[in-house]
């Protein structure tokens, strides 16, 4: 699969930009095609059955523990090269990150991404995406990789707004979702299924002027 290039000025991702900035979070249901989606899960699976994806943890650096109690997803993160499916992915991701650096003069560096998987049951508790020492997440981004997700499955990421509302996000295959990473407090719903994801923060230099 060729890298996936579109241009950092195209209509979906100046949208993505605009909703950032009136809203402080996007939705986008449709933001892969599905071709590219089904790649993306099977290299999921294919992680998860050759035991390349663990248990993921809470906190940085020495103080991370594994705490199946707030979160029970397993991750494995995703580099450049590894598969055609994740450069394409990338690449498109690259767009997006000039995009919102031209709109929104965030100073975005870098994306670092990871595949999770959820299995039935597991969930992550309200949190926010900033670590308190270190602010250089600054915009997450969640794209779903689940086939025909009905919406009684559950597996929703549950966002809470800062005007006090609440808004889930059913984790349909090809969807993207995206927030300020400090401002948005949000958790992930118990499913009856797997639930497969790319999970991912465009970053900033740390300390950098907002």
């Amino acid at each position: 699969m060729p890298p996936m290039h579109i241009s950092s000025d195209h209509p979906l991702l100046l949208r993505i930009a605009d909703d950032l900035a009136t809203h402080g979070w996007s939705q986008q249901s449709i933001f892969l095609p599905q071709a590219l989606t089904a790649e993306l899960a099977g290299e999921c699976r294919r992680r998860s059955a050759t035991g390349e994806l663990t248990p993921a943890g809470i906190g940085r650096g020495e103080q991370q523990q594994v705490q199946e109690g707030i979160r029970g997803d397993c991750i494995d993160w995703l580099e450049p090269g590894q598969c055609a499916s994740g450069d394409a992915y990338l690449a498109l991701m690259e767009s997006l990150r000039q995009a919102l650096n031209r709109e929104l003069f965030l100073g975005l560096e870098e994306l670092e991404s990871h595949f999770a998987l959820y299995p039935p049951g597991a969930y992550y508790q309200r949190h926010l995406d900033r670590f308190r020492d270190d602010d250089s997440r600054t915009v997450s981004a969640v794209l779903y990789l689940n086939e025909a997700w009905q919406p009684d499955e559950g597996g929703e990421l549950r966002l809470y707004l800062p005007d006090g509302r609440v808004h889930d996000v059913v984790p349909q295959g090809g969807c993207l979702a995206c927030f300020l990473s400090a401002d948005i407090p949000h958790e992930v719903l118990p499913a009856t299924r797997e639930r497969l994801s790319l999970t991912g923060w465009f970053r900033r230099r740390a300390g950098a002027p907002r």
